[in-house]
């Protein structure tokens, strides 16, 4: 899940890096020669980041300071980001801005009227910097509420070469041929993939890719928004399909058992850590940072990925999740918040995390040079060059109720599936009957 946007402080018709110019809407003048526009202001960002992310993302917020002298303060949420936000609204303490990782939780703050639309500058940034799509997923009809800083790009398999190099397998060029490969890698000694099965969005995560590349880009999009069943036929192919991985015990480290058990990070350690278990790990690109930062290797050299494979002759999937800046009605600062988000808008801000690592920006108009590795650009490169093919992560588009929370909705039941993958109908009436009750407690 895979959260800002960029504060840019310029006219309202031209994004100017230099702060030189006035901001949208009549707010402090920006002026020239070093001055702090924002000095004593200080702007509150809440967002779901924690660790090397809330590190990174820190480095972006005290490049804002250093232009217009306002400080930030920024809040983990935690994944439940919905919840959160709105005790923190009901008790008087809204922050000014939220880095929101879900479609379908953008779409219920805006309306619950929480939100405030994007200025002119922000959206001219949006038009001209970002692929449509990106404006679509960040607007509630249209009008244009949130802006995506940080991207993933979840069609992405990750390996040990090593690992692959042993087997004498090399990336496979369909769905069915890496399952087969898995095979391989197995019988040289170690299981073919982990699998994160105790965090219920990875799971989501795969069923995504195979529903997108088996069903196609038009009963995905219905799917996600519910204007398809989930009963209908593709899903309980796609459903067959997963069920076939989940209850191979020769693909899956440890097996069912072991993957309900196996956080995140634990499936990236399985691969990368210092007692190797598997020889690939499915998640986004967000693997390399794990990779890099908790077990050093080298990304590109001792970890690599390869897309995800096309299932049953479609097309190979792109599916992406993110993080959008919005900014609240009734955050004590919203205006200087409103001002954040131009500058994360900016190549200029991507760049500050871009060059940090662990970071995706679907900002087309950021220099690739700007990623530390050619393993990061060219997936950089895959999500920019995907354009409007791209599709956000079906799950984070739903309400948090379904998609969204752990424990329950999608997320349980895709993991009581993983325990148990006989009966895919049986999970796609679950789903269903889960997914209405969503939408309807949502509208």
């Amino acid at each position: 899940m895979m959260r800002p946007r960029t504060a840019l402080l310029t006219s309202c018709t031209t994004l100017v890096l230099a702060l030189s110019a006035t901001a949208c809407g009549g707010d402090t003048p920006v002026a020239a020669g070093g001055d702090k526009p924002l000095n004593g202001q200080t702007v509150t960002v809440a967002g779901v980041w924690t660790g090397s992310e809330q590190k990174n993302f820190q480095k972006v917020l005290d490049a804002f300071t250093e232009k217009t002298g306002a400080k930030t303060q920024f809040v983990s949420t935690g994944d439940n980001v919905s919840t959160v936000i709105g005790s923190k609204i009901e008790g008087g303490n809204a922050p000014d801005v939220v880095m929101v990782p879900q479609v379908g939780v953008l779409q219920q703050f805006a309306g619950k009227g929480w939100l405030k639309p994007l200025s002119a500058t922000a959206q001219q940034s949006v038009d001209a910097n970002y692929a449509p799509v990106w404006k679509k997923y960040g607007s509630v009809g249209t009008t244009l509420y949130g802006l995506y800083f940080k991207a993933a790009h979840k069609s992405t398999v990750w390996y040990s070469p090593d690992a692959l190099a042993q087997a004498g397998v090399q990336a496979p060029a369909t769905y069915d041929q890496m399952l087969k490969d898995g095979h391989t890698v197995s019988d040289s000694g170690l299981a073919a993939f982990a699998i994160a099965g105790e965090d219920g969005w990875t799971l989501t995560d795969w069923f995504e890719n195979i529903y997108l590349s088996q069903a196609g880009p038009d009963k995905y999009d219905a799917l996600a928004a519910h204007k398809l069943k989930w009963t209908d036929a593709s899903v309980v192919k796609a459903l067959g399909t997963l069920g076939k991985l989940f209850k191979d015990k020769q693909l899956v480290a440890g097996g069912q058992s072991e993957a309900l058990n196996t956080d995140f990070p634990g499936s990236v350690e399985k691969v990368f850590g210092p007692q190797p278990e598997a020889g690939m790990v499915y998640e986004g690109d967000f693997v390399a940072g794990v990779a890099h930062d908790q077990f050093g290797k080298t990304i590109g050299k001792d970890a690599n990925f390869f897309p995800f494979p096309p299932v049953d002759g479609g097309k190979a999937p792109v599916v992406s999740g993110g993080d959008a800046a919005v900014v609240l009605k009734d955050g004590k600062n919203s205006k200087a918040g409103m001002q954040l988000v131009e500058y994360l808008a900016t190549p200029e801000a991507a760049a500050v995390w871009a060059k940090a690592g662990g970071f995706l920006s679907p900002n087309k108009s950021l220099d690739l040079a700007s990623y530390g590795d050619g393993v990061t650009r060219a997936t950089a490169k895959s999500l920019i060059d995907a354009g409007d093919s791209v599709r956000f992560d079906m799950s984070d588009q739903a309400p948090a109720a379904f998609g969204g929370t752990k424990g329950v909705g999608e997320w349980k039941l895709l993991q009581d599936f993983l325990r148990d993958p006989s009966d895919p109908k049986a999970t796609a009436a679950d789903l269903e009957a889960a997914a209405a009750k969503a939408y309807r407690n949502q509208g």
